[in-house]
């Protein structure tokens, strides 16, 4: 098998990667993966056992739909064509393993050479115009099989291609316990950890978290927020802006952008409240760990989060982009530990029982397989 991505990075996609080798390997494939460049999701690829090759891959943004990003799209899919034609060549796959919508063209080559293609999709990009998410999806169709992580993902790809609904199935992500039994968050007499994990970005609502703490604080509810993420290129200027606000008077000292940080499950072990403010999320793996951690999660009630957090059962559920219902949310969890810790602990459990590692790789290997015969 070969398997494209096209991140070197270690984010929720990067991890459910290296979850998704760790069950074809074990089920006896043969794996490469090819990245754009060496990075810190190789050590977890090799490990998994995986042989990696280094092959930069055009990505396909919502930048490039303009006609300026096209043309860039055609020149350098021009300039990746020898190369990946080379490494197929040498692979002599079965199947090739396309890990996001983000790279079509390992799909055209896929089909041109007849290999049988497996796309796994991890966006859900339903707030952009419908000929935009015709266009990111329409690509799909050149694969025999797409497997979707959630099934609002599912949804929000059927209603861009409809032709894409016999060879689609909804595989939830898996996701691996912390290495040592989580204990209940017990509370502190400083002030109330807020832990967000994830790329600094409007779509993954950092900057609600910032005025949700700003709100709290305000009301004379100590909390301290930490943010645990990296910018994409491009977007330094959100980083800017969140530490422009966490410095004003109201929140200075009580906010900390951590930077990219791996492992995040001790980072997890000292929240209060797990924050997941994303404005869109097609399934949400820091929801997941979250919740195996055994830390009340307050999620936006949107896309694959609703299908993670159940509002008053294993979590807050919260209208997205509301900093005010973030806050609402924080402060009843902080006021009732007692309620809070019985939350956490029904979390756990389903989280344990729906979106476990074994249950995913068994799963995502009956897919290639079947794509196989």
């Amino acid at each position: 098998m070969l398997v494209a991505h096209p991140s070197s990075d270690v984010y929720g996609s990067d991890l459910q990667l290296v979850e998704s080798i760790h069950g074809l390997v074990a089920a006896g494939w043969q794996v490469t993966v090819t990245l754009p460049a060496d990075g810190p999701l190789t050590a977890p690829l090799r490990g998994a056992g995986a042989e990696v090759a280094w092959l930069p891959v055009p990505v396909l943004r919502k930048s490039l739909l303009r006609p300026r990003g096209a043309l860039t799209l055609v020149r350098d899919t021009a300039r990746w064509l020898g190369p990946a034609r080379r490494l197929l060549r040498t692979v002599r796959p079965d199947v090739v393993y396309v890990n996001t919508v983000t790279v079509p063209s390992w799909l055209a080559l896929a089909a041109a050479l007849r290999v049988p293609a497996l796309v796994h999709v991890h966006e859900a990009e339903s707030d952009l115009p419908r000929w935009q998410r015709f266009v990111l999806n329409a690509p799909l169709l050149l694969a025999r099989r797409v497997v979707v992580n959630s099934n609002a993902a599912r949804d929000t790809l059927l209603d861009a291609v409809r032709g894409l609904t016999a060879r689609t199935r909804v595989v939830h992500n898996g996701i691996a316990g912390p290495p040592t039994d989580p204990e209940p968050a017990t509370g502190s007499d400083g002030p109330a950890t807020l832990v967000l994990v994830g790329r600094l970005s409007p779509r993954k609502g950092s900057d609600v978290a910032v005025e949700a703490a700003a709100l709290l604080r305000e009301r004379g509810v100590d909390v301290r927020l930490e943010l645990h993420g990296s910018v994409f290129p491009g977007y330094e200027w959100f980083e800017d802006e969140l530490r422009e606000r966490a410095s004003r008077p109201d929140l200075a000292g009580h906010v900390e952008l951590a930077g990219y940080t791996n492992p995040t499950w001790p980072v997890l072990a000292r929240a209060d409240v797990v924050l997941v403010p994303s404005r869109a999320e097609p399934f949400g793996n820091v929801a997941v760990e979250g919740q195996l951690a055994q830390r009340p999660v307050v999620a936006s009630a949107v896309q694959g989060l609703k299908e993670i957090v159940l509002d008053g059962e294993t979590g807050r559920s919260v209208p997205p982009g509301d900093p005010v219902a973030l806050a609402d949310a924080v402060q009843q969890l902080l006021d009732d530990r007692t309620a809070a810790a019985a939350l956490a602990a029904a979390a756990r459990d389903r989280a344990v029982e729906r979106f476990g590692v074994e249950r995913y790789r068994r799963a995502l290997v009956e897919q290639v397989d079947e794509l196989a015969r």
